[in-house]
């Protein structure tokens, strides 16, 4: 969670949006980043893993992991799925570079850079990255190219539960804020993930299906530290959009550990979809 992929501006029609993910937010330079991308590794990773399994991977796979962040996914694969290898990519490596593990290699790089092509594999993963990108309709496209016949697209993103039904808390102020504030910010757009399904059928693949997962929020729960850590370093976004000021971020935290907390978190939508073709046995074959 909190990948460090983000390739270009995150620019919607008529903004004007100068920063990206990991150089105006969320930087991985910053004392913790790490700590806060494994919060949401903790409150994610089995469903998420246990989701890849139940598609098939296992040994004899070759998994890309894109925007891997500290590479929990990219790791559970090996030793959790006995995938034959992963390569994991992400736009700032030094996570994944700190915690080596045989069959792991790594690549830094833009994945949305056009010439962007480091193989085919039997499955395509990305977590809470196209959500910070922009051109996603072409992005999933080209994930789609990267997978071998009968290989998987597995996609992961937020999907927004603070609706105009939504009690009105510090806590659901706090979200609206920092949807607000990063899509200002660095072009992170949410809205568009319940049509996932609909995108991958579009990029030709078939079988697609889709799930969502709302981990509770519990005091000291990982989810409720992942949010508590993204409001303080997303701060500055949420404060501009007039929306809340630092006292009521500070609320919605205290809010997050409080026995009174009655409120769902965004969820994690997760959506696949499988190329045309029997399934390849063997190692990765070259772009």
């Amino acid at each position: 969670m909190g990948a460090h992929a983000a390739a270009g501006d995150g620019v919607r029609p008529g903004d004007e949006v100068p920063g990206r993910y990991g150089t105006a937010v969320f930087r991985p330079e910053r004392a913790g980043e790490d700590e806060r991308i494994d919060l949401g590794a903790l409150a994610y990773d089995d469903i998420t893993l246990a989701r890849l399994t139940a598609l098939g991977a296992g040994p004899g796979w070759t998994c890309l992991e894109l925007g891997a962040g500290t590479g929990s996914v990219a790791r559970g694969l090996l030793t959790r799925a006995g995938v034959t290898s992963v390569l994991a990519v992400d736009r700032d490596i030094r996570f994944l570079a700190s915690r080596p593990q045989p069959g792991l290699a790594t690549l830094e790089a833009d994945i949305g850079d056009p010439a962007f092509d480091p193989g085919r594999f039997h499955l395509v993963h990305a977590r809470f990255v196209l959500m910070h990108l922009p051109e996603r309709e072409r992005l999933i496209s080209r994930f789609a190219d990267l997978l071998v016949p009968g290989g998987v697209l597995v996609l992961g993103d937020a999907v927004d539960l603070t609706t105009a039904a939504a009690p009105a808390t510090p806590y659901t102020r706090a979200v609206r804020a920092m949807w607000e504030g990063l899509r200002a910010t660095i072009g992170t757009d949410v809205d568009w993930t319940p049509r996932y399904p609909e995108l991958l059928r579009a990029a030709g693949l078939s079988e697609v299906a889709a799930e969502i997962h709302v981990p509770p929020l519990l005091p000291g729960s990982p989810i409720s530290r992942f949010w508590a850590d993204t409001w303080e370093r997303a701060k500055a976004a949420m404060t501009a959009t007039g929306l809340v000021d630092d006292a009521a971020v500070d609320a919605a935290v205290r809010y997050l550990d409080s026995p009174d907390c009655a409120a769902l978190s965004p969820g994690l939508i997760t959506a696949w979809g499988r190329r045309a073709g029997a399934g390849a046995e063997g190692g990765r074959a070259s772009g």
